[in-house]
């Protein structure tokens, strides 16, 4: 596993692109900026385009938004994983899921291309990797919400957020996020806990502004609906941090089976999240033995507010 001393600290600085270079992803960014392809270390050409291994085009018939998408908080357990990767399952067992995003420009209407879009969310059990002992609130079943869990009962205020408590070794709020709006700049990016980074991610959008994930549906934790953080990097910059929920009758029928059925208790559906929004609801589909996830996300790839 990947490890360097710069971990934790902002997307820029990420040094692996696929499993086999070291390039930094602040090369890759400089490069995707330039509308060019980035040169790993063995001096193999990784264009965008070779991301994505299938025309998904098809599937965002009708999805198509130019309306800016809704930017969220990051959440307490963002961190630079280091991880650029389209499976991010590891060991994590669970319902397989593919999500399949495509991001556009929100005030041209087109695809964005060549932009690096990040996910992470928490496994089955509603553990982050990188914070175990802090999603699961100390590794107790049922225990106290972990920090950062917005009207979870008995929670504490959210790391970084005013009357919270940064985690150990965290950057203050809004350091390393140069220019960052709406939700984006309320909390520190987290310093990693443990060693662990499952179900983080990064891949580079191809000239459709598409990308796709293998995961496993997420699991849920008290005080927030079942979902899945989103962030897009434009060249050096952070333009949209969001996230992706799911129905409730698939969160549902999923959650019948294990590993999920082990948890129950859930106290927080789409209806009462204090983050949920309709336009922020993947379309699912079946998808051989789990499930296909879509979404456009319409990005503000220049930061001007529109």
């Amino acid at each position: 596993m990947h490890h360097d001393h710069h971990e934790g600290q902002r997307v820029s600085r990420r040094a692996i692109f696929a499993g086999i270079s070291s390039l930094g992803l602040g090369g890759l960014l400089a490069a995707c900026g330039d509308g060019g392809a980035a040169t790993t270390s063995t001096g193999e050409t990784v264009a965008p385009e070779a991301v994505t291994t299938a025309d998904l085009t098809g599937l965002f018939t009708g999805a198509s938004t130019c309306a800016l998408t809704a930017t969220t908080t990051q959440g307490p357990y963002y961190f630079d994983a280091d991880k650029i990767r389209s499976d991010i399952r590891e060991d994590r067992p669970g319902t397989r899921l593919r999500l399949a995003i495509k991001v556009q420009d929100s005030e041209e209407c087109k695809p964005l291309s060549n932009a690096v879009v990040e996910i992470w969310h928490c496994d089955a059990a509603g553990l982050y990797s990188g914070a175990e002992a802090m999603s699961g609130g100390g590794g107790q079943p049922g225990g106290t919400p972990p920090s950062g869990q917005p009207g979870g009962p008995g929670g504490t205020p959210p790391s970084g957020m005013p009357g919270g408590t940064p985690p150990s070794g965290a950057p203050q709020p809004g350091a390393g996020q140069p220019g960052g709006t709406g939700g984006e700049g309320d909390m520190a990016d987290l310093q990693p806990q443990d060693d662990q980074r499952y179900l983080r991610g990064a891949q580079v959008t191809n000239s459709d502004g598409i990308v796709q994930f293998t995961t496993v549906w997420p699991g849920w934790y008290r005080g927030r609906t079942v979902h899945v953080h989103a962030m897009v990097h434009v060249s050096n910059s952070r333009v949209l941090t969001t996230q992706m929920m799911f129905d409730e009758a698939m969160n549902t029928k999923v959650f019948t089976a294990a590993p999920y059925s082990a948890k129950t208790g859930r106290d927080t559906f789409n209806d009462g999240d204090s983050i949920y929004q309709d336009p922020m609801l993947l379309k699912i589909t079946e998808d051989g033995d789990g499930y296909l996830g879509v979404i456009v996300l319409a990005a503000d790839s220049d930061r001007d507010g529109a």
